[in-house]
């Protein structure tokens, strides 16, 4: 009777003990891509482009403090000197139109003019014909204004052949009622020849002093 449990515990044992002793497998190794999936790559980088918009000066009716116009200057400046910097030409027309803007504020026609016309020469070199127009247009109306009125008249006359090159029907629209405005004008303007005989009168006296 010892002799068959002997037996029996002996069996089960062995059985036991050749189960654990079994060799498990071993998991399948993991195998990394170096390939991302597509969702982390962008084909495409949206590019927003910046918007500006050339003032019109015969319509400026609001006042600005000193302080405002110059923080506005700098801040222009700086854009206008970083866009050259980086041949960014075709945002650096805009600085100079919004320069000439700022200037006119300030009855500074000399730079006003300086600046449209660099930002013509840039806007016809990048064939950017409404920014064109619109640049002869701003300077028909400063020249208009200090009594350049056959230099305005050029001027729009430039913008008028251009806009119906292009067929832009809004632009010619408006240069002909600047045009009719200007035929009316027949004298120079009295601003212009204010401002000459403060300069003169001013610097007679620096040379009396």
């Amino acid at each position: 009777m010892r002799i068959a449990i002997l037996i029996i515990f002996c069996t089960i044992s062995i059985t036991a003990s050749a189960q654990f002793w079994q060799k498990k497998e071993k998991p399948a190794p993991i195998v990394r891509s170096e390939q991302l999936p597509d969702a982390f790559y962008i084909s495409t980088i949206p590019v927003i482009e910046k918007v500006e918009i050339t003032p019109n000066f015969s319509d400026v009716s609001f006042k600005r403090s000193t302080y405002d116009i110059e923080l506005a200057e700098d801040a222009v400046m700086k854009e206008a000197k970083h866009n050259m910097r980086f041949r960014i030409y075709n945002l650096a027309s805009y600085n100079f139109s919004d320069l000439a803007a700022l200037y006119i504020l300030q009855n500074r026609f000399s730079e006003a003019k300086w600046y449209l016309l660099q930002s013509n020469n840039i806007s016809r070199g990048q064939n950017d014909d409404k920014h064109t127009i619109s640049n002869l247009i701003n300077l028909a109306i400063i020249k208009s204004a200090i009594g350049e009125l056959a230099l305005a008249k050029v001027d729009l006359q430039e913008a008028h052949d251009l806009a119906n090159a292009k067929g832009f029907q809004t632009d010619i629209v408006e240069i002909e009622k600047r045009m009719h405005d200007l035929q009316l004008v027949k004298s120079t303007s009295p601003k212009a020849e204010l401002r000459y005989a403060e300069a003169v009168e001013l610097s007679n006296k620096e040379l009396k002093q």
